[in-house]
């Protein structure tokens, strides 16, 4: 099976642990930020990579270091980069983790000339992405992916996913909404709207759904989303139990406890990440709930969103021998 990720990578600066010189007091330690690289449909698709599945990349990047410091991760991830366009004199977008006691994470974003706002906007690169992407077996992508793309270019996109689908391809789609990076409201709830009809699979999180429709209740978002046709959806709520809506009948599926939250950036793409992998492999809709839960569970321990390589791949050898033994 093959899946290409649609989206934004972008420089990431996450907090460390603080430093204190010699002499100095306390109250003037300096806070350290660690520099890797993150974005949602990215984050999914790097641990998708891991669970064993094929996986292309699609953006637009710079001819800067960055740029190509993103290009040789991906490489390193077995992640296929043969879609991914440079554009000269550009660099990508910068974003930077600010965490609660909690581990509850808040963003503050520079991206506003990132060259993924480029994305299926010129003609000629267009149509050999859409070569591209006619030979994967799944499409995912997001309402970021969609936000930071021009109205022409969504237009355009949305169309293809139409003829996509119609030769037998599956789109997975998350929400993922933040208001900030849409015009308004109105235009977020259209725009993703749009995009669920076309969508085989919806992994939204619950919060979001709420903020962009106004969701009391879970059952609402279920009902909305049965409305659009969505076939599969999954209603994630942090710690509360994750709910599964397919062939009409809503399961809830408990999301087991986690001893340490150190920081949750991350943790609704690699639950994706888990649930897709796991999916595409062949494994039922529940097995693949607890995929994306255990996929999370390993984030969530972690500051910033991409655990170092071989820490994840040991962390899921550990889980992996604890099924087994049980």
């Amino acid at each position: 099976m093959k899946l290409a990720a649609l989206g934004e990578v972008m420089v990431e600066l996450a907090p460390q642990a603080s430093v204190q010189a010699e002499g100095q007091a306390e109250s003037q330690n300096k806070p350290l930020l660690a520099q890797s690289y993150a974005g949602d449909t990215y984050n999914t698709a790097v641990y998708i990579a891991r669970g064993g599945v094929s996986v292309s990349y699609v953006t637009l990047l710079g001819d800067d270091p960055y740029s190509e410091e993103v290009l040789t991760r991906l490489v390193a991830e077995n992640i296929d980069t043969s879609a991914i366009a440079r554009l000269p004199g550009r660099c990508p977008g910068l974003y930077m983790i600010q965490n609660t006691p909690d581990g509850e994470r808040y963003f503050t974003y520079w991206r506003g000339e990132a060259p993924a706002r480029e994305l299926f906007a010129d003609p000629a690169r267009r149509e050999a992405l859409k070569t591209h992407l006619l030979q994967m077996d799944c499409l995912y992508l997001s309402g970021i992916t969609l936000a930071i793309m021009s109205d022409e270019a969504r237009a355009e996109l949305l169309a293809f996913l139409a003829e996509y689908r119609a030769q037998g391809g599956r789109v997975a789609f998350d929400s993922n909404y933040r208001p900030r990076l849409w015009a308004s409201a109105d235009a977020a709830r259209e725009a993703v709207a749009q995009f669920l009809q076309q969508a085989d699979m919806a992994l939204l999180t619950f919060e979001d759904e709420q903020a962009l429709w106004g969701d009391k209740r879970p059952g609402s978002c279920a009902k909305r989303n049965a409305g659009f046709g969505v076939a599969e959806l999954v209603i994630k709520r942090g710690a509360e139990p994750v709910l599964l809506q397919r062939e009409g009948e809503l399961t809830a599926i408990d999301v087991p406890a986690v001893s340490s939250v150190v920081d949750t950036t991350g943790a609704g793409d690699s639950f994706n990440a888990g649930y897709l992998a796991a999916r595409l492999q062949g494994a039922t809709p529940e097995q693949s709930v607890a995929a994306g839960n255990r996929c999370a569970a390993r984030v969530i321990g972690h500051r910033g969103a991409i655990i170092p390589r071989d820490e994840y791949l040991s962390a899921v050898a550990a889980d992996a021998v604890a099924e087994v033994a049980c």
